[in-house]
């Protein structure tokens, strides 16, 4: 069950980040995760209950690196192509493997290892293909955003397990919580913003596509928290499965945003999708 609730949710993920491309287009991004969240806050206060000071604490730090991901995400997402970022964002089970490596003292058997190859491969070839749009990966913001989105959901991942399988919290009460408490991050975050622009400070323009977001968001998150509460499910498969919402962003991007170097870019996605399914073949070995 955990697998088809893990692709579900890779599906709705990748409509999530292409309903976030369109939405940039009206609002900046503190407004439009703000706008998203506090809908998903409202759809998941049935879930709200008490529990112990320790759960919220641990959820209040979840708080801190989903909303470091999402708004480092967006940003990078705003200067980048669709098709760029989100091949990029298709890198995270390979830092989810290095931090587990590191942190756990996991060994990758040869599988594995090849697997990681190839993604590195892939962001390689990635780089040089950007490079026709005028796209430095050494030194450009929005590679360097997208970067900073893919280190802290890593270790949001991972947190994730954590908090589900060792300190058993349940995850209806991990994602309604920890929506409150991003909502809570991303309001004092714009708070800040208005208080150090104020005449420059752009507004909210209501926008329906945020509406969608919320919506996306909300059943992604669902679907991917009760994964991993299985007790069968596996962190490195169900965040490989996850990052198969690229192939979505990448079509969008050539259908809908009519993104150029398309071939070239298609090539490197090929590469770095089949590195991921060398990690995931050599995880299902052990």
């Amino acid at each position: 069950m955990w697998l088809w609730l893990s692709l579900i949710s890779a599906v709705l993920l990748g409509f999530y980040d292409v309903a976030k491309k369109q939405a940039i287009k009206r609002n900046g991004v503190l407004w439009i995760l703000l706008g998203a969240t506090l809908l998903s806050s409202l759809f998941l206060c049935p879930f709200l209950s008490a529990g112990p000071l320790k759960h919220h604490l641990a959820l209040m730090l979840k708080a801190v690196l989903v909303t470091t991901s999402w708004v480092s995400g967006l940003i990078g997402l705003k200067l980048l192509p669709i098709t760029t970022a989100s091949t990029i964002k298709a890198s995270r089970p390979v830092f989810v493997v290095a931090f587990s490596i590191i942190l756990f003292g996991e060994k990758l058997n040869l599988w594995q290892w090849g697997g990681v190859l190839l993604v590195f491969l892939a962001l390689w070839l990635l780089s040089r293909s950007s490079k026709k749009e005028g796209i430095a990966f050494k030194s450009n913001k929005g590679v360097a955003w997208m970067v900073l989105s893919v280190l802290s959901g890593s270790a949001s991942a991972l947190y994730d397990k954590h908090i589900l399988g060792q300190l058993h919290i349940e995850p209806l009460f991990v994602q309604s919580w920890t929506n409150v408490y991003i909502t809570v991050l991303l309001a004092l975050l714009l708070l800040i913003k208005w208080l150090r622009e104020k005449e420059a400070f752009e507004g909210f323009r209501w926008d329906w596509t945020i509406v969608l977001i919320g919506v996306l968001i909300t059943i992604s998150d669902a679907c991917y928290f009760f994964a991993l509460k299985d007790g069968d499910a596996l962190l490195s498969v169900v965040s490989m499965i996850r990052r198969g919402a690229v192939v979505i962003t990448f079509i969008a991007g050539a259908l809908l945003f009519k993104e150029h170097n398309i071939r070239d870019k298609a090539v490197d996605l090929a590469v770095l999708l089949a590195g991921l399914a060398l990690l995931l073949f050599g995880s299902s070995l052990g």
